[in-house]
């Protein structure tokens, strides 16, 4: 094997490890956005729960 063919096979290998560590940051970027959204709905409608009683309770005062 010459020279120039371990450097190919180096520069291969360097670009496969490359590889899989971007797909290694796509996943866990992945798994954060589903687990942040998974949360958020929770969020949101626990937030449209309390607006909704405020504005009871306001209406309620209002209309005494």
């Amino acid at each position: 094997m010459g020279i120039a063919d371990q450097f190919k096979d180096k520069a291969q290998e360097l670009a496969d490890q490359a590889k899989r560590k971007q797909n290694e940051g796509k996943d866990a970027g992945r798994e954060r956005t589903q687990g942040a959204s998974e949360r958020a709905p929770k969020t949101s409608q626990q937030g449209r729960n309390k607006a909704q009683s405020a504005t009871r309770d306001g209406r309620e005062k209002f209309d005494r």
